[in-house]
């Protein structure tokens, strides 16, 4: 999952329990995102605010179904597991937002009926358009993130030669303050030992880090998935920048994909580049009754679903709730239209119409991810 924004600053917040996982936005790979300054969320004219859920950095306009652009073309029953899922986590927290009546509304909905989703939609919420406080706009940007997936194994060998770290063993009982740096931790010895996986290249391996978990495709056929650990709590300094400063690329070449081929052009510069970033991230090793066919889970602690799953601002928006997204695909004047559920977040999701939309796992995926820099615009569904 890279967009820019990820490259340059962008690791989900337990990732996964992470980020997702890539958005690489240039704004984020060329500077860190800053938190907008907050006030309450008023209401401007036009519109009642909900009563049940107000946010220090977004404002909500009451719009109709009508509003929506591309609402009666969507699929719903590609976003119903997706919203399932969520009321899955929403029944057990606590929340100022009544989700259980409409989560057990959703008990007697045929997932395969397209119209009876919609009916069930349109008479348990009611729609919000989504507002920046600050600045009054209803548009904000949308990047991509995705799971990587690479070849390895769980021991070194000729073609794999590239750690996946676990959280050193000397940590797990009190980490260090400060921590060491990645060049520190790469030097000094301390993650011998604590090897997860061995992958090829040591570039996607540190992308691996930005998204926070990752898909290991074994020799034997099996795959191991690595989940968010820890950090060493250093900041994360972007790999775009290092390089756009040293004029080594330019603001074109600033993606996942341009940082790639500039690194295959210059093997002997990776490390120093690596290093330019403080940051390190650690895994884990997700249960084995884990299917490899579902995605990570998001900081809502359920698995993410392809174009439906997205990363928003907490502060914005609370988790788990059904978004109408209406934005569009990288590099292309075709739209994305379609209701998404909030699943994830991250660091570098900053602002109150601001997303990161995952768009699945594999290189297929990250292609759309690292090149996702786009307006778009959010309405945010409440129950009634």
């Amino acid at each position: 999952m890279i967009s820019i924004s990820k490259l340059i600053s962008r690791e989900k917040v337990s990732r996964i329990l992470v980020c997702s996982v890539f958005a690489i936005a240039i704004t984020g790979l060329l500077t860190a995102c800053s938190t907008p300054s907050t006030r309450g969320s008023g209401y401007r004219s036009g519109g009642s605010a909900p009563t049940s859920y107000t946010s220090s950095i977004a404002s909500f306009r009451s719009a109709t179904w009508q509003d929506l652009p591309g609402w009666q073309e969507d699929d719903l029953t590609q976003a119903w597991p997706a919203w399932l899922k969520s009321c899955d986590a929403l029944r057990k927290r606590n929340s100022e937002i009544n989700w259980k009546q409409a989560c057990s509304q959703a008990s007697g909905i045929s997932g395969r009926d397209k119209e009876a989703i919609r009916q069930y939609f349109e008479g348990n919420f009611q729609v919000y358009e989504v507002r920046n406080s600050v600045t009054g706009n209803e548009s904000g940007l949308i990047t991509g993130y995705y799971e990587p997936v690479m070849n390895g194994s769980q021991t070194r060998t000729a073609n794999y030669t590239v750690p996946l770290y676990g959280l050193p063993n000397a940590w797990k009982s009190a980490k260090p303050s400060p921590a060491p740096t990645r060049a520190e931790l790469m030097s000094s010895g301390v993650l011998r030992g604590s090897e997860l996986a061995w992958v090829q290249d040591p570039v996607a391996a540190a992308f691996m880090q930005i998204q926070g978990s990752g898909k290991i495709r074994l020799e034997d056929g099996r795959v191991l998935r690595l989940g968010y650990a820890g950090t060493n709590d250093q900041p994360f300094k972007s790999f775009a920048q290092w390089l756009l400063d040293r004029k080594e690329i330019t603001r074109g070449e600033a993606s996942m994909q341009g940082i790639s081929a500039w690194a295959k052009r210059n093997p002997s510069k990776v490390e120093e580049m690596l290093n330019a970033n403080p940051r390190f991230v650690f895994f884990k090793e997700l249960p084995g009754n884990v299917s490899a066919d579902l995605g990570p889970n998001g900081a809502l602690g359920v698995p993410l679903t392809a174009e439906r799953s997205i990363a928003i601002d907490l502060k914005a928006m609370p988790l788990g709730a059904p978004v109408f997204l209406s934005t569009s695909k990288p590099l292309s004047s075709q739209t994305i239209q379609k209701l998404v559920m909030a699943q994830d977040t991250g660091k570098a999701i900053v602002g109150g119409v601001r997303a990161d939309y995952y768009w699945g796992s594999g290189d297929s995926a990250g292609e759309l991810a690292g090149r996702m820099k786009q307006d778009g615009k959010m309405w945010l569904l409440l129950p009634r």
